[in-house]
């Protein structure tokens, strides 16, 4: 039965006095973060409990909470009581090893999500560590794994920081499931179920079976009873993966298709254990998703912290209007966590957010990013039968027949953002496919002339076609002919703009050669590109498959940069040490899992197009 929907508070309770002030004598749902608490949707936590208040379970957040701890001390975790139901744990929205360590294993000197920008307020391996104290502080409670650390880890998964495979987050963790994707349906759903068993008994085992989106455990060969046989999809044990590398590029597919194509139940042994995927849920679409972005995020770090938070401060005045990524790209973890499926704001709620942060404390006039995965997949949707397509990618080699996005119906609803009254200024900073642009050279044109702000960052990643087409990205014709239109529509504009490229060394088939050609093309243009990422495997992504199997996907032996010494070779190549010197990508988490919180770089390219005019209001 639905419960009844609890006034939203100013922020979600951190401590017991907070409960107090609210009249709460206890919660029904614990969220364990290892961000800080900023009460924004960009911050899973702070989006999560609001969904779940506003469908009547009472929920607190303890964040980063102290972790190095005695024997037995439960410490930050049982500040606000045992929850009636159950505890979430996430990492926070970066895998809390990437937060931790470069592309090369050194450690990070700072952590955007905490208060002052420091390093070292949640540990290696945050889901692990944070299941653990929950499991000290209340023996028996159920715990529940999400966000990007445990969702990409579901299943066994290749590791760079131990360069080992390991089994699944849900049985290193010993938590009792996780939820992976997008999880507002499965959290509440679990909250309904849990709630249910409360009044009429029965078997944990029961409800996390009837999740979507959730991987659970059963022991090996107990398959799930009510799923026919025809319907369940069994993934080479973790024994085999391990014994046979090549294996692990098989697994990673048939995890792409499920993410996908939304139909079987998966299964995988791992020893006397068998993790079992559930179905992918649907994500939030339509009024559904306006109605969370509706909620009254206050877009401020909770009171208590007396710091700044970086990751507050680069997010403050963005708008995020769509999820999912149609991209495909082998090294991403988007269309892996949000699903492929492009799942769009309407206009009505991006234009009633903006007017809201009009009214946010602090808003200086400058609307900082309107954008998602890929700005311009706003709107962006599939004409054909999505359950039954076999393309990894809806964009690459090719853009699909059935894949239709309206780029001027995007650049007319930055137009309408930028009428707002109060909004002066109006950017799009979070990346846009050039691709996508292209296919409409007229609404990419007044993108680039009057939401470009000086800056415009695109991902041609590299210049070899033959890697291009291992990362399952557009050949690099498309950045050429897209500088081109950048260079024309700015000169139009009379502005001075420039492009920032995203780049990779060291990707699985690069070779030196590759990346001395790709020198070689930027040096002729007399340009210095600042943001270079080395490349890193990150779990459950067909290029860390690649990277562990030393094969391609159709199974090619494959060159792989494996030693730190060619990893800096190749990274060296286009400006290694520069790239230390100026702290561009090279020292910086991917931007496939954080980069619209990342300050942009100072520029990597120029464009003349005559004198500088003031931003368009």
């Amino acid at each position: 039965m639905p419960r009844t929907p609890i006034k939203q508070p100013d922020f979600l309770p951190m401590t017991r006095a907070e409960m107090d002030r609210l009249g709460w004598d206890s919660l029904d749902v614990l969220l364990v973060s290892g961000d800080a608490y900023v009460d924004h949707p960009s911050f899973g936590a702070s989006l999560l409990g609001r969904w779940l208040v506003s469908h009547g379970y009472k929920t607190g957040i303890v964040a980063q909470p102290r972790w190095d701890l005695p024997p037995g001390d439960p410490g930050d975790v049982a500040a606000m009581g045992r929850p009636r139901l159950f505890a979430g744990v996430t990492a926070g929205a970066l895998d809390s090893m990437l937060a931790h360590y470069t592309a090369f294993r050194k450690k990070r000197s700072d952590d955007a999500y905490t208060p002052g920008g420091a390093a070292g307020a949640r540990p290696n391996r945050a889901c692990l560590v944070y299941t653990n104290l929950v499991r000290r502080a209340f023996p028996g409670l159920p715990v529940a794994l999400g966000g990007i650390e445990a969702s990409l880890r579901r299943v066994s998964h290749y590791d760079f920081w131990s360069q080992s495979l390991r089994k699944s987050i849900l049985l290193d963790a010993k938590a009792s499931v996780v939820l992976y994707g997008m999880a507002e349906h499965s959290i509440l759903a679990l909250a309904q179920e849990l709630d249910r068993l409360e009044e009429t008994g029965g078997e944990l085992v029961t409800v996390l079976a009837g999740l979507p989106g959730a991987a659970y455990a059963r022991k090996a060969g107990d398959y799930p009873p009510d799923v026919p046989a025809g319907d369940i999809l069994e993934l080479p044990s973790h024994e085999a993966l391990v014994a046979e590398p090549r294996l692990l590029i098989e697994a990673t597919l048939a995890c792409e298709g499920h993410m996908h194509h939304n139909r079987q139940t998966v299964v995988q042994r791992v020893g006397e254990r068998m993790v079992v995927l559930t179905p992918p849920g649907e994500g939030l679409a339509g009024t559904e998703l306006d109605a969370v972005y509706a909620l009254p995020f206050s877009k401020q770090p909770h009171p208590s912290y007396d710091q700044r938070i970086p990751a507050a401060d680069m997010i403050r005045g963005s708008l995020n209007i769509h999820r999912g990524c149609a991209g495909g790209c082998s090294f991403c973890t988007l269309a892996l966590h949000q699903g492929r499926a492009i799942r769009s704001r309407s206009r009505g709620s991006v234009l009633a957010e903006a007017k809201r942060l009009t009214e946010v404390r602090g808003f200086d006039g400058s609307i900082s990013d309107v954008g998602g995965p890929s700005a311009n997949m706003w709107g962006g949707r599939c004409a054909g039968d999505m359950a039954t397509c076999p393309r990894a990618s809806c964009l690459t080699p090719t853009i699909c027949k059935h894949f239709k996005v309206d780029q001027g119906a995007f650049v007319d609803l930055l137009e309408a953002v930028s009428g707002v009254p109060g909004v002066r200024h109006v950017r799009v900073a979070s990346g846009w496919r050039m691709d996508l642009g292209l296919a409409d050279p007229a609404a990419l044109g007044r993108m680039v002339r009057e939401f470009t702000g000086g800056q415009a960052k695109v991902a041609p990643e590299h210049t070899s076609d033959r890697v291009l087409r291992l990362m399952r990205k557009p050949p690099f014709a498309v950045f050429e002919r897209f500088l081109e239109l950048f260079s024309r529509e700015s000169g139009r504009a009379g502005k001075e703009q420039y492009v920032v490229p995203y780049l990779m060394s060291a990707f699985p088939g690069c070779t030196v050669a590759d990346m001395q050609a790709m020198a070689a093309w930027f040096a002729g243009r007399g340009w210095k590109p600042n943001q270079v990422q080395c490349f890193i495997p990150l779990p459950g992504t067909a290029a860390a498959a690649m990277y562990f199997a030393g094969l391609d996907l159709a199974g090619n032996p494959l060159h792989v940069a494996d030693s730190d010494a060619e990893r800096l070779h190749q990274h060296a190549v286009l400006g290694g040490a520069r790239e230390k010197r100026l702290g561009g990508r090279g020292d910086g988490p991917p931007r496939h899992q954080g980069d619209r919180l990342r300050p942009q770089s100072a520029p990597a390219g120029r464009f003349p197009g005559g004198r500088k005019k003031e931003p368009r209001r």
